[in-house]
């Protein structure tokens, strides 16, 4: 019978150069796939009070019109390529996709480079204050491989080689960026509403509140939200520090759980093509300047 700690001991066998997508898959689907989610969702969350990253999104239009798609077809396609890997046709195509997507637009290796960050150092951080454990030093250098690997296949240039060159490429970009715009405070509006619709009405204002107690001071100052009170920072935090507590008593998961499974997907009861997935832009409409842009039947691989 596997033990709490049998997974860690397993993963510290591991190369963290070589086997690291066997790693990342371990640690994000068996040890802390609801962590991960939420991590990954406050890592996304963080880019929009970047002006140039907020702005694009809020002209899309795709996070404030169809906000509960654009969550769903983001995660499908990132699940896709942890549950296939890199070279499965189905991870080519997930990445394809994404690849499709970003190229329709003006974005700069910088923004592209920091989204990157995020999906690094968000999760370490998350699960230094609600994680049942910490990660381990072999995780850390899985993430980063995991994803310089992506960022590679991505085209993005300058990739940070470790964790802690992630860590101070995400913290420097943040401090010289972040700042106000009306668009991105549009997109971080119908963010917290998405996340509030997944409950029950009378919930919405407390689960707004609660998602506001989680964000920094930086976030908040970006967005002009007040500064949760005291009380709403405390017992937020505090109920995912008892989370933590009792996920550690419980006993490990047996079966991976992919963010396919997860209940806040809701788009596709009936099933997904991943190369239909995501968004297909129109030149010249909601901020994609890039002509010819074509449906992935007429594109070339990656």
């Amino acid at each position: 019978m596997v033990q709490r700690y049998d997974r860690l001991k397993e993963i510290q066998r591991l190369d963290p150069e070589r086997d690291f997508l066997e790693i990342y898959r371990l640690t994000v689907t068996y040890e802390f796939p609801w962590d991960v989610t939420r991590a990954l969702e406050l890592a996304l969350y963080r880019t929009y009070a970047v002006p140039s990253i907020g702005r694009l999104l809020d002209e899309t239009a795709e996070l404030t019109e169809r906000t509960q798609k654009r969550y769903d077809d983001t995660a499908l396609l990132l699940d896709t390529v942890v549950e296939h890997g890199f070279d499965t046709e189905e991870g080519r195509t997930a990445v394809r996709r994404i690849n499709q997507m970003h190229r329709s637009y003006d974005i700069s290796n910088d923004d592209m480079r920091y989204v990157l960050c995020t999906f690094v150092v968000t999760p370490k951080r998350w699960l230094d204050e609600f994680g049942w454990r910490r990660l381990s030093d072999h995780e850390l250098r899985a993430f980063a491989t995991y994803y310089r690997t992506l960022g590679a296949r991505m085209g993005i240039k300058d990739l940070p080689q470790s964790y802690e060159d992630f860590e101070r490429t995400l913290d420097t970009y943040e401090h010289e960026h972040f700042g106000w715009d009306e668009g991105a405070r549009r997109v971080s509006d119908a963010t917290l509403a998405l996340m509030a619709s997944w409950y029950p009405a009378p919930l919405a204002p407390l689960v707004r509140g609660a998602s506001l107690a989680l964000l920094d001071d930086s976030l908040l100052r970006a967005f002009r939200y007040d500064r949760p009170g005291p009380v709403a920072r405390g017992l937020t935090r505090g109920a995912l520090r008892l989370r933590a507590r009792a996920v550690r008593l419980l006993p490990p998961r047996r079966k991976p759980h992919y963010a396919r499974q997860n209940p806040e997907i809701k788009g596709y009861p009936d099933g997904y093509e991943v190369a239909a997935l995501g968004t297909f832009p129109t030149p010249g409409v909601r901020g994609c300047p890039v002509p010819g842009h074509r449906r992935p039947a007429e594109a070339p691989a990656e």
